[in-house]
């Protein structure tokens, strides 16, 4: 293999997300009013900026005023639909009951939030970040950390390609190059797979709770102009059916928007990766969720243009791990600043990637580099990121006790007196043992019939997955590592009857039994959209997502 070429930048910044993008924005906008140079760059494994976002989204625009003050007014605005009206709903099997929002604490109500599109909310911001000479390099996969003699980060490993899939260089191979810079932010989002290594490797976890998780499955569908039951504007979430509590828990959403002339749905669902039942499927739970009345009414008539789905952190503010460590830190979902009750994150995902990047430019000037940017972490706390998170910090904790529902009746007072007082009526709760390790043996649970997708309104898995435009090289090494076998079978199927095939939301993880053979786990790697959900579900922890080939994995559109 030849030596790598290297390329020295200033800010070196993996992901091209929300958090990624409002680095680089605001490193340079820092650079330019004071004329200085500033190389930035940014590294997006998808296709193209947006290819790999997803989020439900009604976005509260406070972190893009700060970034973009004048973004309302501007004719290419990526976002357009104000929330106008909203409801919350509990759900039952027959029926459904509204839920008095006056009682929520104003910091909860959706009024002056926006619904659209993260993807493309990304697609802008990546043009915006061209427009101020970030180098954005779509389709190149950071694969490695680079590390210094003092075992500071110095960069990553980015590009590697033409690798065939028993480890031989095929015609097209190239070794990659070392992007090294005086500080790297981490902006992978959830269960970033160069994130975990730093983690392990600084030990950043160290003072804080296990990271908390759920996977959200969505759909975006296209409603007629003359639909009965479309209003541009409108946010409704419900809790309750289809996941029964005594298995998980979760709920949904649903927001309607225009966007350049159309009118569009998206409806999803969030199933919290605590769940104990291993034959529960969070897909197929979405697509029963969609034939209630409450959900079927608003998509009838309307077509899926749309699917896709993702891990979402959930932990609050009791998971957040140390930021900062020598030579980078970590921004965004990366470290997990998803607000539960609120159901948004990319306003703080944002915010902590402007404030890294403020400190690491100030760094810069000072002639630092490689070092640790101590007052990260007192930036975040400083800030209203802190304050948004602090507020609900018992309200996940008090679910994963006592089921969605009655941990948010439970929360609500708490989160009412930590907004008019600063403090809450219940101590900081603590969210004890990871998601992988609440699942309990096939044995011990009840299995769960789904009825049959009737491919109106419900679909099967892999018909779905083909809305995603994914595709993989076939010849490439696999990106999901099973470290043992051996394990996967005697565990994860023997005694867990095999979730994989359940959790995964792509049809991904199979056993297969034929010809009176042993039970084979067969991995079809090439399904995958870069959820992470089996990094995080595996009972044993035996299944390691690493980053494939730049540009594979999902196409999402408007997602």
């Amino acid at each position: 293999m030849s030596e790598r070429e290297s390329m020295e930048f200033d800010l070196v910044i993996v992901g091209g997300g929300p958090a990624g993008l409002a680095a680089a924005i605001r490193a340079k906008q820092l650079a330019n009013e004071a004329g200085e140079e500033l190389e930035v760059v940014v590294l997006e494994k998808g296709g193209e900026i947006g290819a790999h976002i997803l989020s439900g989204l009604v976005l509260d625009p406070k972190a893009l005023d700060e970034l973009i003050p004048d973004w309302r007014t501007r004719d290419d605005r990526p976002i357009r639909t104000e929330v106008n009206a909203e409801t919350y709903k509990l759900l039952g099997p027959n029926g459904s009951m509204a839920m008095p929002t006056f009682a929520f604490p104003p910091f909860m109500h959706n009024h002056g939030c926006y619904i659209g599109s993260l993807a493309n909310v990304c697609r802008w911001l990546g043009e915006r970040a061209e427009e101020l000479e970030v180098q954005v390099f779509p389709g190149f996969a950071a694969s490695e950390v680079v590390y210094g003699e003092k075992g500071e980060v110095r960069g990553v490993v980015a590009g590697v390609m033409g690798i065939a899939e028993d480890g031989t260089h095929k015609p097209d191979y190239e070794p990659g190059m070392e992007l090294l810079g005086k500080y790297v932010l981490f902006a992978e989002g959830a269960r970033g797979s160069l994130t975990k290594e730093v983690k392990a490797k600084y030990n950043l976890e160290a003072e804080c709770d296990p990271q908390k998780y759920g996977i959200g499955l969505k759909e975006v569908w296209k409603v007629p102009a003359d639909h009965p039951e479309f209003k541009s504007g409108f946010v409704q979430h419900t809790f309750g059916w289809p996941v029964k509590e005594k298995d998980g828990s979760g709920g949904g959403f649903l927001y309607h928007f225009s966007e350049g002339g159309e009118n569009y749905v998206s409806v999803g669902y969030v199933v919290h990766l605590n769940y104990k039942n291993p034959h529960l499927s969070p897909y197929d739970e979405f697509q029963r969720y969609k034939h209630h009345d409450d959900i079927s009414k608003f998509l009838k008539g309307g077509k899926r243009e749309a699917y896709g789905a993702r891990a979402i952190t959930s932990g609050g503010i009791q998971s957040i791990p140390r930021l900062a460590f020598p030579g980078g830190a970590l921004i965004g979902c990366s470290a997990g600043f998803v607000n539960l009750p609120r159901i948004k994150g990319t306003h703080n995902a944002m915010k902590t990637g402007m404030l890294a990047a403020e400190l690491a430019v100030d760094a810069i000037r000072d002639g630092r580099g490689s070092d640790k940017l101590e007052g990260y972490q007192d930036a975040v706390r400083n800030s209203w990121v802190w304050t948004d998170l602090a507020r609900v910090r018992n309200v996940k904790p008090l679910m994963s006790r006592f089921g969605t529902m009655p941990g948010a009746i439970l929360g609500m007072p708490d989160m009412w007196m930590r907004y008019l007082v600063g403090f809450g009526y219940i101590p900081q709760l603590k969210h004890g043992k990871p998601d992988h390790k609440y699942l309990k043996s096939a044995s011990d649970c009840k299995p769960i019939e789904y009825p049959k997708p009737d491919g109106v309104l419900s679909f099967d898995k892999l018909t779905n997955v083909s809305f995603t435009n994914t595709y993989h090289a076939e010849d490439q090494p696999k990106h999901l590592m099973v470290a043992d076998p051996a394990l996967q079978k005697s565990s994860e199927f023997d005694i867990f009857s095999g979730p994989s095939q359940r959790y995964c939301p792509a049809g991904v993880y199979e056993w297969v039994e034929e010809d009176g053979q042993p039970p084979r786990f067969q991995i079809n790697s090439q399904n995958c959209i870069h959820c992470k959900t089996c990094d995080i579900k595996d009972p044993n922890q035996n299944i390691n997502w690493v980053t494939p080939e730049g540009g594979g994995g999902p196409a999402y559109p408007n997602m």
